[in-house]
């Protein structure tokens, strides 16, 4: 990922650095295991404590030359610790390190993307809170339907958030699995009690079946919620640009004191970090369909998976790690315009209340099919008319007159009724 996206606690997580490091713990919790289990000398054990480490730049240059990076890896450590080096990967394949290094990088990156996603949750919770009762118009089709509150649409973005934190829980449990079961995956040169004691120290558990590699379809599972958090944030983004369209203007991100928003139009003010949001997202959503494609693999194991994961995995994760991060800004940075709400919400007289009057005719004797036609012919002529007025034509209708009163018909022009039931909700969220 370029850097412009990276956030520097993610980068780390995917470094060369945090990479070896993490070869060189499976490679000596390996060692200790075996040492445990009488394969090692103690004396021998002891140097490879004290010496085993690497440098970067050198690995990098013997991979160079063997065309190979495990090999290069382990040549530069066995440089350092000399003699017992050949105690190190002792009846192991090269993906007993790279998968079980692997499942640390994923489990850590996992933990980052959680406390994220908490901030996020936070600034949504604190927004659903103080706009409960923000009453605007709800919206099917992009066309005006009825009444909700700001308060109730954030209700939603929280409980999806929170469906995401029991993925984001689970998945950690989900990729948090190593191997040390040798070539092809049959113990056939290294004692299973190995993997049990490697993956104890580790904090993992063993695959239950591993072949040659774990097999992919943990690591798709892993990139498909990177890319269903993603789409919930481009969901999030979309919204709040639609919101902020200057012919609709109810809501709009932060503006800071001397930003631009057009080289050519000093009067724009564009939500571009939502529309940020919503590109990356696109890319989550591909980097999906390549860990799909990475799960049929030949036999046992080949590497088709190895390129593609090189680039999706890291970036999948820095991507969605910049993007919690920029929607939690996003969120309790939000401008909120109330009385362009209200406007908005009674243009032509208050039409969106048709059901209400219905339902009030339909109750003081009508059929619901003559309510029906009676209210529909009122509010299409009053849409998008000049001086279009719903409430007034109704009122000065007598087959209305002959069924509700001017206060009976007044009172179905309250958005009252609309929020008499969001208590319910507020409950389920604690808000």
């Amino acid at each position: 990922m370029i850097e412009r996206y990276t956030l520097p606690e993610m980068a780390a997580v995917w470094s060369d650095e945090a990479r070896y490091g993490h070869w060189l713990a499976v490679e000596l919790a390996a060692c200790e295991a075996n040492c445990q289990l009488g394969q090692i000398p103690p004396e021998a054990m002891e140097d490879i404590r004290a010496k085993a480490g690497f440098q970067v730049e050198r690995i990098l240059r013997i991979e160079a030359q063997v065309h190979h990076d495990v090999i290069a890896f382990l040549t530069n450590v066995n440089e350092q610790v000399g003699s017992a080096g050949r105690y190190i990967h002792m009846g192991m394949t090269s993906s007993d390190v790279l998968d079980t290094a692997l499942a640390l990088q994923m489990k850590a990156a996992v933990a980052l993307l959680r406390q994220e996603l908490g901030q996020l949750e936070d600034a949504i919770r604190q927004q659903a809170q103080l706009h409960k009762h923000t009453t605007m118009i709800g919206r099917s089709h992009g066309i005006h339907g009825e009444p909700i509150t700001l308060g109730f649409k954030l209700a939603g973005w929280l409980a999806e958030i929170q469906r995401h934190q029991e993925r984001l829980s689970r998945l950690e449990q989900v990729v948090a699995v190593g191997q040390i079961s040798g070539a092809m995956g049959t113990y056939a040169n290294v004692d299973p009690r190995v993997e049990a004691l490697v993956c104890t120290q580790l904090g993992l558990v063993p695959d239950t079946v591993s072949t040659q590699v774990i097999s992919r379809d943990r690591h798709a599972e892993y990139v498909q919620t990177m890319a269903l958090v993603g789409s919930t944030l481009d969901r999030f983004a979309t919204e709040i640009r639609n919101l902020q369209r200057t012919d609709v203007l109810e809501v709009e991100e932060h503006f800071a004191k001397g930003q631009k928003g057009s080289s050519a139009m000093p009067h724009k003010r564009n939500p571009v970090r939502s529309e940020r949001i919503s590109g990356l997202a696109r890319l989550l959503r591909g980097y999906a369909m390549a860990a799909l494609e990475n799960m049929p693999l030949w036999h046992e194991r080949d590497i088709s998976h190895s390129s593609a994961e090189r680039v999706l995995l890291p970036d999948c994760s820095i991507t969605l790690h910049f993007m919690l991060r920029e929607m939690a800004a996003v969120v309790a940075g939000l401008v909120v315009y109330p009385e362009t709400m209200l406007h908005n919400m009674t243009v032509y007289g208050g039409v969106i209340f048709s059901q209400q009057v219905m339902l009030a005719l339909v109750a003081a004797g009508l059929s619901r099919e003559e309510a029906y036609a009676l209210v529909q012919d009122h509010a299409h002529n009053a849409w998008n008319q000049p001086g279009g007025d719903f409430q007034a034509s109704l009122a000065a209708d007598p087959r209305v007159k002959n069924h509700l009163n001017q206060e009976n018909l007044a009172a179905c022009f309250s958005p009252r009724q609309h929020q008499t039931n969001l208590d319910r909700i507020w409950q389920r969220l604690g808000l």
